[in-house]
């Protein structure tokens, strides 16, 4: 660290191949997946965030670039999710739908009633954290659904044997499992500040802002991405009920 400035050089790449081989390993050695999954998704954090950092500047100056930009994130998101899933191109629109349900309402009410100055400052970041979040809880809850109706689809036929809609039949068996995508962030949320100091916080802490400022910051960030998390998973459960979100 230079003042509240990260090191950047030589050791920092060596670090950061350290933690890579090590989260490689881990997976590898534990049988929890492809261990070249782990140096992919580092990699293409690395080619990403790359680009990001060339391309910010010029985003940054401009409005239209910035809705541009905030708009090629929800899409990205909404196909990522639906890839998660392991959804068909052509069911993304309703991902994109429950996403949209989500993300928009904090968005409007965050930036639109001046608590986040409206600037392509603050809209970026704030965007990305509750798209980025919404995506997640969406992902989850969808393969969490549809995998509870898979599994457990002589269940739902005696549903409607007893007279359910299909509807309401598939509510019953995937709702409850759905719902524990909210998990993560209810966690995040009740011990914030006791078990962890996510990025928010410590981004604007070390941008120089004082540490009430950024605990009013992350307190904003928590609990808007608890809102669009909690309505993203209440559309997409009933989006799967309906039959419009299914790997068919």
């Amino acid at each position: 660290m230079n003042g509240a400035t990260l090191q950047t050089g030589p050791v920092l790449a060596v670090v950061l191949a350290a933690l890579v081989v090590v989260g490689a390993l881990a997976v590898w050695l534990g049988r929890l997946g492809p261990g070249w999954a782990v140096a992919t998704a580092a990699g293409r954090a690395v080619v990403q965030l790359g680009v990001v950092s060339l391309l910010i500047t010029a985003v940054l100056r401009s409005g239209w670039l910035t809705a541009l930009f905030v708009l090629l994130m929800f899409t990205v998101a909404a196909v990522t999710s639906a890839r998660r899933v392991g959804l068909r191109l052509r069911r993304v629109p309703w991902i994109a739908v429950a996403l949209a349900c989500g993300v928009l309402p904090v968005l409007a009410l965050v930036l639109g009633s001046g608590v986040a100055p409206l600037e392509p400052i603050a809209v970026v970041p704030i965007a990305g954290i509750v798209i980025g979040g919404a995506m997640s809880a969406t992902s989850q809850a969808a393969r969490r659904a549809l995998d509870e109706l898979a599994t457990r689809h002589g269940e739902y036929e005696a549903a409607l044997a007893l007279g359910f809609l299909p509807r309401a039949a598939a509510l019953e068996i995937c709702r409850p499992s759905a719902g524990q995508a909210l998990i993560p962030a209810l966690d995040q949320t009740r011990t914030v500040g006791v078990v962890t100091l996510p990025g928010a916080y410590v981004g604007v802490l070390l941008g120089g802002a004082s540490p009430v400022q950024a605990g009013v910051t992350q307190v904003l960030v928590l609990i808007g991405l608890l809102a669009a998390e909690a309505i993203a998973v209440l559309v997409v459960v009933q989006l799967v009920a309906a039959g419009l979100v299914d790997r068919g």
